[in-house]
């Protein structure tokens, strides 16, 4: 039976591999927030924000690793 592989988080992990599922999130998240940010579509405090909540989502899914 083949071992099960178990997501660790922590501060600690940020310098290990990331998961190729986590590490497609978290670069989808910040490429969606670049984009919206950019294109003028919403004003300029939400575009700043959504622009800091994408690059906190990449930056959070830096921190898993595979046990």
């Amino acid at each position: 039976m083949a071992k099960r592989k178990i997501l660790k988080f922590g501060i600690f992990q940020y310098w290990k591999p990331t998961p190729l599922f986590l590490r497609k999130i978290g670069d989808t998240c910040l490429g969606v927030s670049a984009f919206l940010a950019t294109t003028e579509i919403i004003s300029p405090h939400k575009a700043t924000a959504v622009l800091i909540l994408g690059i906190a989502g990449k930056v959070l899914t830096n921190l898993f690793t595979h046990e």
